[in-house]
């Protein structure tokens, strides 16, 4: 497996997007609970709300998309997942009891890999996993391994 990026591809950031249905109640999720920095937001625009957050930063972005009346989006599955891999157990004990000082709960998951490595998961609004993994891959093993 490479670990270098094509040098064809001069990339200076990247987004994923996805939709959403509830747009104000993913909006306080994962800027007020888990507290990512919001670097854009906008309602109606051409029929579309939408937010951008950092992941971690301005590099890498997350965008959320509501459209359509009513909005829809495609059924939560398993698989769905922002995986953040945070800096060791005490990073991840910070960021499990912010979360869960906000009501949330931890849930299962469905693939054993995560529990097995100390990873802790949570849903979004949405249904759509967030998964706190207490090791940042490529720089150190998961535990357990």
């Amino acid at each position: 497996m490479t670990s270098s990026w094509p040098s064809h591809l001069d990339v200076g950031a990247v987004r994923f997007a996805r939709p959403t249905a509830r747009y104000d109640d993913v909006l306080v999720f994962y800027r007020d609970v888990l507290g990512l920095p919001v670097l854009a937001a906008w309602r109606d625009h051409s029929g579309y709300d939408g937010v951008v957050f950092g992941l971690p930063g301005a590099p890498v972005q997350m965008e959320l998309l509501q459209h359509g009346n009513p909005p829809e989006i495609p059924e939560p599955n398993p698989e769905n997942q922002l995986v953040l891999y945070l800096r060791g157990p005490g990073a991840l004990a910070a960021a499990v009891e912010r979360l869960t000082g906000f009501g949330h709960r931890p849930v299962p998951s469905v693939n054993p890999y995560w529990e097995q490595h100390g990873a802790v998961l949570f849903e979004d609004p949405d249904g759509w996993l967030v998964v706190l993994a207490p090791w940042v891959f490529g720089e150190e093993r998961p535990p357990g391994v």
